[in-house]
């Protein structure tokens, strides 16, 4: 089983999270973080750095990892081990803007919209938007139904 490694991150703005619309690709539709694949030669943190400017121009100047996930989940067909790093943010430079990846919204802690995101979302985000730390672990089918969960507070 091939294993990719991840980042995402999550703007925190008083009682306002920021997440991001897919416009294309992998997740299409679906509101996350800005995040994206560790690349040869990075580390997590300068992956979450240079995929937050690329994909909403901004640069993460306070920023906090919170926990690591790990996922099994079929990508293109192929079983695969994810790991992503999840980092939070308070303080940047710039504001958040559209790219041709992703189109970046503000939320209301208390109107997270569930409905457009992933199916383990629901499980972690609450946890995160309290401020708590985490690992969490999270096992998908072919057709992305959630077969198992475990998340861990530290």
């Amino acid at each position: 089983m091939k294993k990719i490694e991840t980042t995402l991150l999550l703007l925190r703005k008083d009682d306002q999270i920021l997440l991001a619309e897919k416009k294309r690709g992998f997740g299409q539709g679906k509101f996350n973080g800005i995040g994206g694949k560790v690349e040869a030669g990075e580390n997590p943190d300068e992956t979450m750095l240079r995929e937050t400017k690329e994909e909403i121009n901004i640069v993460p100047i306070e920023y906090e990892k919170v926990g690591v996930f790990d996922f099994i989940e079929f990508v293109k067909g192929e079983k695969e081990n994810v790991v992503m790093h999840v980092y939070t943010s308070t303080k940047w430079n710039g504001e958040p803007q559209e790219s041709e990846e992703m189109r970046p919204e503000w939320f209301d802690i208390k109107e997270v919209p569930f409905d457009r995101m992933f199916a383990d979302d629901k499980y972690w985000m609450p946890l995160l938007l309290e401020n708590k730390k985490f690992d969490a672990f999270f096992e998908f089918d072919e057709e992305w139904n959630l077969l198992s969960k475990k998340i861990e507070e530290h």
